[in-house]
């Protein structure tokens, strides 16, 4: 009988979903960092997320609790902002040992708070539940949140001979950027109203395991130019590609574009790199090798 463990996140998810029911109003189902749902509104798709921290995986017991709080609510806006949208509504689900300090979860809310006020979401409810003491605690935070119909960018868009972009730097996130990195709301909301993006997705699980994600989804290949990734200080390509927790813009757009793209980035945000990393191609594999990353159940 195959394990988790065995099978890896991925092969387990495409399993699960494979006999879920579809509906009219469902436009982008499992597989993409938000589900997309045509409520009536004709203007506006409202987008679902769901997502969860646990303790010894995603942050370590000694980490301060508004970071964790922080983390918590940035990765659902994180996942908003990769759809070209925004957060609204917010739903926090704790689940913790009852020899957990109160002041330590009051400062775990206060960092929730400050994050999704940060970024115009509430936190409108949620749940509480109890777990042996020896157990790892669980954060679960779920979201509404919008985004413009014809703003919309799916993984799945990129073409053959798009060029790849990514924002800011990779690797290294384990120093302390995967608790306090900034979701790329703004970022994103420039990029959709000013260009033609083709895909996106935000870098959650490393580069190696990301692009190939939405490569695949695309229909496509893809070439990495190692000499171009934005390597955070310290951090070799190997940590770039495969560290993971940069929560990072990871997009493509026509080849075309590319040039203005750079060049107006660099007015707007001056203090964020934005670079082109490579390509999508029209092969059904890979040209570039991407090692390592992040799956959960064959991950240590």
């Amino acid at each position: 009988m195959n394990r988790l463990q065995d099978l890896g996140e991925d092969a387990l998810i495409s399993k699960l979903v494979g006999g879920l029911a579809v509906r009219e109003d469902l436009i982008v189902g499992p597989g993409d960092d938000c589900a997309v749902i045509d409520v009536g509104d004709n203007e506006r798709y409202q987008l679902l997320k769901t997502d969860c921290i646990v303790e010894g995986v995603h942050y370590l017991p000694e980490a301060a609790p508004e970071d964790v709080g922080w983390k918590a609510v940035a990765r659902v806006i994180s996942d908003f902002a990769a759809m070209g949208g925004y957060p609204s509504q917010l739903l926090v689900t704790i689940i913790l040992p009852g020899t957990q300090q109160v002041d330590y979860v009051e400062k775990m809310y206060q960092g929730m708070q400050r994050c999704a006020g940060a970024f115009g979401a509430i936190i409108s409810g949620g749940e509480t539940s109890s777990i042996p003491d020896e157990a790892a605690a669980v954060i679960s935070v779920s979201g509404t949140g919008w985004v413009a119909k014809e703003k919309l960018v799916k993984r799945g868009g990129g073409k053959a001979g798009d060029v790849v972009m990514v924002t800011g730097e990779l690797g290294g996130s384990i120093r302390g950027k995967h608790l306090t990195f900034t979701p790329r709301v703004k970022e994103a909301a420039w990029l959709v109203a000013n260009f033609p993006l083709n895909a996106m997705m935000d870098l959650s699980d490393g580069l190696a395991k990301d692009l190939p994600r939405l490569a695949k989804l695309s229909g496509c290949g893809y070439e990495v130019e190692e000499g171009s990734l934005p390597c955070s200080d310290g951090v070799d390509v190997s940590g770039a590609v495969g560290d993971g927790e940069d929560y990072e813009l990871l997009f493509t757009v026509s080849a075309e574009d590319k040039d203005k793209i750079l060049q107006e980035w660099q007015k707007v945000f001056p203090l964020l790199k934005l670079s082109a990393i490579g390509s999508l191609t029209s092969h059904d594999h890979p040209v570039s090798q991407l090692k390592n990353g992040w799956e959960h159940f064959t991950s240590s």
